[in-house]
């Protein structure tokens, strides 16, 4: 079963599949042209100490991004207890 939820709320290495950017403007240009567009596959990586930036791997590498950044971002994510074959 499938959730759809902020990239600020996924846990630290849940997977997801990007399906909207909802900033506009320049922080929207600037999330899109990182490759963070709808349909890209994602993993979180990990999190600061206090939980802000947030790691994401993305195709082969890496970014961080502030909590403020990854709200803009909704992610589908498999609902907990879920797994994948």
């Amino acid at each position: 079963m499938k959730q759809v939820i902020r990239m600020r709320q996924m846990s630290d290495n849940q997977k997801g599949i990007i399906k909207k950017v909802s900033a506009t403007g320049d922080m929207g240009r600037r999330i899109r042209e990182m490759g963070l567009v709808p349909g890209a596959e994602i993993q979180i990586q990990g999190r600061a100490p206090l939980r802000d930036p947030v790691a994401v791997k993305i195709k082969d590498y890496t970014l961080t991004l502030r909590n403020d950044e990854a709200s803009y971002i909704i992610v589908e994510v498999d609902s907990p207890g879920t797994e994948v074959s």
